[in-house]
């Protein structure tokens, strides 16, 4: 938790400064206000005029109004504090995932990350809220309230040490049992979100399937374990209240009953009552400790699981070289990779090259590792053996942003953002600005005659994922996004599969001509979208079993011969 006020702004720490002036002043009032309710007892008991009793009693109130102030600024500046640094905590956080590799991402889950980036956060600032009063006002209090008590009474403070020695026993075996069940707490909550997340994401099949009685079961199984955790916690917590409402009026009525027996004997009512305030000071600093032991396990362990993620180091550095000559070059290495789960290598001893303007095209079967070709030119990992050049730059040494405004990529999986389709299109550039690229780019993608048919053409909104679109129109408009960068390399990772083979056709044919100054690679499973490319190679296993244009492969690929028998007819192979 501590480790997370390093964010703190210099405003943040200045107004924590002014809290915990507040809290003394809070403090020193409440510790005053006995004082002057024993001077008042005696006044009466001294019968002194009632206009001295009036003027004791308007300080009081004076103290009491300046205490009251005290507690609203300080609880003020407490929300805007805590508000400020969960802001620069999740902006951070935020910041941090986007610049984690594909490894990171994996290795903390999608539903832990949402986890982490809300719920987890959520814990820290409504800790940091109540804790930044609550954690001077107690120990303070208590200190104050301690220096009163010793010297007024032998027995007395005996007894009040006692029936704290017991608050602590329970509250020590309260800490030892609550503590690792929140750390369960929160893995259970993020595989609660896991479930959540795939009934809604996976809807489609569930509902295909018939399997919705089995993804209730799971999410009912889930959502069982983060109740079980869950109850025990409130059940053992719930034990504070009813312990501490004993023990302050246990304490309270013990003290007055041994307190009577004492008045004579150098003690006077006046100075009881004072000693009874007092003991009452010292275990409501308590209480204010007992609530921060509430909270604070539960948000420790949230802190922990934030600074996990600040704390981790991307395993994709970032280079320095940002200005390349612009040639459009691609060059394997003696490229290797092997995901981090799997030990096995994907890509085993890959070679190749690509010059500007020429287009390569990659096919194979299933879990070959064509998109792991893409992925390392995208630099989503990196390789573990081999080089990997771009315009005779190792892509290690080149500057992220440079290397990625180079690049105009359509993945496998369409991502489609919520907007318009100018605003999809033009993502991470002046849409307005370039127009014509949009306009063009759409030209091309083959997405001019769909987009011109509805309500608000290129204004036309798009739900979350494309949901209100096909899957055909949603990868035309992710081929348009990377085509309207107009940048020296285009990647299309299995970016046809959804288009029918006229489609398909005229795309290419346009994308050809258009942008004929661009280098391309083609990851496809189709062998009519690949026959015309300057170079094809074909993956078996990770390993390049066969590597030139569409005639040489027939003649001395048997892998690529059968995969193009298997689609087209002789008579269209030879066209």
């Amino acid at each position: 938790m501590l480790k997370l006020m390093k964010y703190m702004t210099k405003t943040e720490w200045l107004q924590f400064f002014v809290i915990v002036g507040l809290v003394v002043v809070d403090v020193f009032c409440s510790i005053t206000l006995p004082e002057y309710m024993a001077k008042i007892i005696r006044q009466v008991g001294e019968n002194s005029p009632v206009s001295k009793i009036w003027e004791t009693g308007l300080i009081m109130l004076l103290i009491a109004f300046c205490s009251l102030l005290c507690v609203c600024l300080a609880g003020y500046f407490s929300a805007r504090v805590s508000a400020g640094l969960c802001k620069t905590i999740r902006k951070n956080v935020y910041e941090k995932v986007g610049n984690f590799s594909m490894k990171e991402i994996n290795k903390f889950s999608t539903a832990s990350l949402i986890t982490r980036s809300t719920n987890d956060i959520t814990q820290i600032q409504q800790t940091y809220a109540i804790g930044f009063r609550l954690f001077f006002t107690a120990p303070i209090m208590a200190i104050w309230a301690i220096v009163k008590i010793v010297g007024s009474s032998f027995q007395l403070s005996l007894i009040t040490a006692s029936f704290i020695l017991f608050l602590l026993i329970f509250l020590m075996t309260l800490v030892v049992l609550v503590f690792p069940k929140f750390k369960i707490m929160q893995k259970r909550l993020d595989k609660l979100n896991l479930v959540a997340r795939e009934n809604l994401t996976g809807i489609k099949v569930i509902r295909a399937y018939n399997a919705e009685q089995k993804q209730t079961e799971k999410f009912k199984e889930a959502n069982k374990d983060f109740f079980d955790v869950n109850l025990f916690l409130n059940k053992t917590m719930s034990l504070l209240s009813p312990i501490m409402s004993v023990v302050m009026s246990g304490l309270s009525l013990t003290l007055i009953w041994v307190g009577s027996k004492l008045i004579g004997q150098g003690l006077n009512v006046a100075d009881l009552m004072a000693f009874t305030q007092y003991s009452s000071m010292l275990l409501i600093s308590f209480t204010m400790l007992s609530m921060m032991f509430l909270i604070l396990p539960r948000a420790n362990v949230s802190a922990k699981r934030i600074r996990e993620v600040l704390d981790s180091k991307s395993s994709i550095m970032n280079g320095t070289i940002k200005d390349v000559e612009d040639l459009g070059t691609i060059e394997f290495k003696n490229v290797c990779f092997s995901y981090p789960e799997n030990k096995e290598e994907t890509l085993k001893n890959i070679s190749f090259k690509l010059n500007k303007a020429e287009t390569l095209a990659i096919i194979g079967s299933t879990g070959s590792g064509k998109s792991t070709i893409i992925n390392l030119i995208m630099r989503f990992y990196d390789a573990t053996k081999g080089e990997i050049l771009i315009d005779g730059q190792n892509i290690k040494d080149l500057d992220l942003k440079s290397l990625y405004q180079k690049i105009g990529y359509s993945p496998q999986k369409s991502a489609i953002f919520s907007g318009s389709i100018k605003q999809n299109i033009g993502y991470g550039m002046d849409e307005n600005k370039h127009q014509d690229k949009i306009l063009k780019a759409l030209k091309v993608s083959q997405s001019e005659e769909f987009v011109s048919k509805l309500e608000n053409t290129i204004n036309h909104h798009i739900s979350q994922n494309g949901n209100n679109i096909s899957g055909g129109q949603k990868q035309r408009l992710s081929i348009a996004r990377a085509l309207a960068k107009e940048p020296e390399i285009l990647l299309f990772d299995d970016s046809f599969s959804a288009l029918d083979f006229t489609t398909d056709q005229k795309l290419r044919h346009e994308l050809k001509n258009s942008y004929k100054n661009a280098t391309k690679v083609i990851v496809a499973q189709r062998i009519g979208t690949i026959m015309d490319a300057d170079q094809i190679i074909v993956l078996e296993d990770g390993k390049i079993a066969g590597c030139g244009k569409h005639n040489d492969l027939m003649k001395n690929c048997e892998i690529y011969r059968e995969l193009a028998y298997s689609q087209l007819s002789k008579e269209e192979l030879e066209k």
